[in-house]
């Protein structure tokens, strides 16, 4: 089967869509712009599905090339067969390829290998095709000076039929199937470690089915395994029937020498067929929840990254402290850093009215339009003080800390800000956040941003990859502006990279805005093909040509400007008359490379140029009552906003220091599969409290709809 024919079967797609897709990938075009600009040649691929078409094309092509490894070393034995050859080329199955190569497979000086050195395997093969033969008597006759008895002739006979059993195909399938169907994980707390491992006690006795285990669960097991608290075993769900089905194949007659076969299934199972399955399964289970960990992850990303910007604002940013005060900065339109100070109206100082009357000053003085304050220590604290001072026209913000103390310490801060300390970037992070998280949230590492599951316990080059995936996705999806965005976002366009971020900047810093996106192929080593991946994603407000400012690729402006000139007008009076569009018969425009997909974009993207599709941020007030977990009563309802989701519910934060998790069970009243068809992240939300559990922290809710 070909490989395009492997991936649409595994992806659910058509051939078609796939063989496509390669080959534009092949091309060296990107995921965003494949599912935004090709959707002719793919079928409506979305970005998430031509990125998964391109995982599985590297691991179809790494598979290809494993098989090609393993059909030259059994031919360079000597051993490849017509049949055998055919067999590898027909597989596309990593477990059964590496089956097949098993028996031919260089090995090191196992015990089987050693009894065969010294002359044991026709004992062997009497064993298993005489049953009726005297295993004592017939073993007599392989003693010599490297055989010392019969005892040690019928070991090394039973060493090499236990190789045999384990290099068997059929046998590793049918242990396989076993486990598939009843494997249990069981998970045990490492003796005399009962007091360290304290925060895993839920797993100091734990058995479950393996394919019931979540992947929080399992994350959790195996982080306490690596810490040396746990032990973690996967064993099918009954030994002794999984032995019976091995048996099968080797257990025919109940001659004399079945004892000593059912001893060498016995070894073979326990020393290498057990281990060997368990570890492939405790391989495949642990990718598998590192894989809802890392979809989670990106779906939560993703969305943080979407998140409603307030847009280009004079803002305040705080980052709220109580012994080292507030820093306060405050920023133009276009972020820039136009003054900074610190504050200190909570305790120890408790300049409560002079830091209210020295932050009304600074509104009146920077035309501040809104003010972002950091959500974490001192927070609503400082909120309160805010909301004290009732500034006219001024709406306050509390801002998601997380990664902001990253981005002061980083390279990319120290950059920006080279003669400022860690705490002044930190406020100028949190008033960013507020005017477009996007922006200000890529020149974070995304795995310290805090909208994650276990993401230090996962592959990370996956994570990595993944994230970065994500960013991407969201950076083209939301456009960029050429003329304001930084080299850190820029890295993220489509066609671009770093490289090529900077050297549009450095463009742009001496020769001033672009005035069109055309002008993009005057930069130094922007070539063609680079221009043709990212300018339909960069913006050019107030551009020459209006298609500038909009996601219609140049590659159809010509396709445009005919539609206008049919219409009886300029492009720019197109945009501005929805007259004149709704009389324009798509149809008639249709090419073999044009289809109703990309006109059907063209025209939505002509009645909302440039729009961005994250809407405007909200003001948010949390329950006036609640400061600290004290504040908390049983049946309680208050606001909250959705701060992280996870596979077993969502984390709400209600303005004090413990964020309360909804549960899966108590989101809605059906059955809930997947919470993010639910919740999104920084959603405001009502909860109702169920529970507080003060010792450990932790506080129970349900979603009030």
């Amino acid at each position: 089967m070909h490989k395009a024919e492997i991936i649409a079967r595994l992806l659910n797609l058509r051939p078609q869509q796939v063989e496509n897709t390669i080959r534009l990938l092949d091309a060296g075009a990107t995921v965003p712009f494949i599912s935004r600009y090709r959707k002719e040649a793919t079928g409506g691929l979305t970005d998430v599905e031509v990125d998964a078409v391109s995982r599985k094309n590297e691991w179809a092509e790494n598979l290809i090339h494993r098989r090609e490894f393993i059909t030259e070393a059994i031919e360079a034995a000597g051993s490849l067969t017509d049949e055998l050859k055919q067999r590898l080329a027909d597989c596309w199955d990593e477990q059964v390829l590496e089956d097949i190569y098993l028996p031919f497979k260089p090995k090191r000086h196992t015990r089987a290998a050693k009894a065969r050195a010294r002359g044991l395997e026709p004992l062997a093969d009497l064993l298993l095709h005489r049953p009726q033969c005297n295993p004592e008597a017939e073993a007599r006759r392989f003693i010599h000076d490297d055989v010392a008895d019969e005892a040690e002739a019928l070991q090394g006979a039973r060493d090499i039929i236990a190789e045999r059993v384990n290099e068997d195909e059929r046998v590793r399938a049918t242990l396989r199937q076993t486990y598939k169907l009843t494997a249990k994980v069981c998970c045990k707390v490492v003796k005399g470690k009962e007091a360290e491992a304290a925060k895993y006690r839920d797993y100091f006795d734990w058995s479950e089915p393996l394919r019931r285990c979540t992947s929080h669960r399992m994350l959790a097991m195996r982080r306490g395994e690596a810490e040396g608290l746990l032990r973690l075993s996967i064993l099918p769900g009954d030994e002794t029937d999984a032995l019976r089905r091995l048996a099968r194949f080797y257990l025919h007659h109940d001659g004399a020498a079945a004892r000593q076969i059912e001893m060498a299934l016995n070894d073979a199972y326990k020393r290498l067929l057990r281990p060997s399955i368990e570890t492939e399964f405790a391989a495949q289970s642990k990718q598998q929840a590192d894989n809802e960990a890392i979809q989670v992850f990106a779906t939560n990303l993703r969305q943080l990254l979407l998140a409603p910007p307030l847009g280009p604002k004079h803002i305040m940013g705080i980052d709220p402290g109580f012994r080292t005060g507030c820093k306060v900065v405050c920023l133009d339109a276009q972020g820039n850093l136009l003054h900074h100070e610190a504050i200190f109206p909570h305790p120890p100082r408790n300049e409560y009215a002079r830091a209210g009357f020295r932050l009304k000053q600074l509104v009146e003085d920077y035309g501040v339009e809104a003010i972002a304050i950091g959500a974490g220590t001192a927070g609503r604290e400082t909120e309160e003080l805010v909301q004290a001072l009732h500034l006219q026209g001024v709406d306050t913000f509390l801002v998601s800390e997380d990664g902001a103390s990253v981005y002061s310490a980083s390279a990319i801060g120290r950059e920006e800000f080279p003669d400022e300390d860690v705490t002044v970037r930190g406020a100028v992070s949190i008033g960013r956040r507020l005017a477009d998280p996007l922006s200000e949230l890529v020149k974070i590492d995304a795995r310290s941003i805090g909208v994650g599951q276990y993401q230090h316990d996962v592959d990370q080059a996956a994570l990595r990859r993944s994230l970065d995936t994500t960013v991407e996705a969201c950076v083209n999806t939301v456009g960029v502006n050429l003329n304001t965005a930084s080299k850190h976002l820029l890295t993220y366009v489509s066609g671009l990279g770093e490289a090529l971020a900077r050297s549009i900047v450095g463009y742009r810093t001496e020769h001033g805005p672009f005035r069109a996106r055309k002008d993009l192929l005057k930069v130094p080593r922007l070539g063609a093909k680079a221009y043709e991946q990212c300018a339909g994603f960069l913006r050019i407000p107030g551009a020459d040509n209006p298609l500038d400012n909009t996601a219609v690729h140049p590659e159809r402006y010509a396709l445009v400007e005919r539609m206008a000139e049919e219409a009886g007008c300029d492009v720019a009076t197109l945009i501005a008359s929805p007259e004149r569009r709704q009389g324009i018969r798509l149809q008639a425009y249709c090419t073999d490379e044009i289809g109703m997909p990309t006109l059907t974009d063209i025209m939505n993207e002509l009645d909302k140029p440039g729009r961005d599709p994250r809407g405007k941020a909200k003001v948010f007030s949390f329950d006036p009552r609640l400061h600290s977990l004290d504040d908390l009563d049983v049946g309680m309802e208050v606001p909250g906003v959705v701060t992280n989701i996870t596979k077993f519910g969502c984390f709400v934060d209600m303005g004090i220091k413990v964020k309360g998790l909804v549960h899966v069970s108590q989101m809605a009243n059906h059955y809930v599969k997947d919470p993010t068809a639910l919740v999104h992240i920084q959603q405001q939300v009502m909860v109702r409290i169920l529970d507080i559990d003060e010792e450990r922290g932790r506080v129970s809710l349900k979603l009030l709809h």
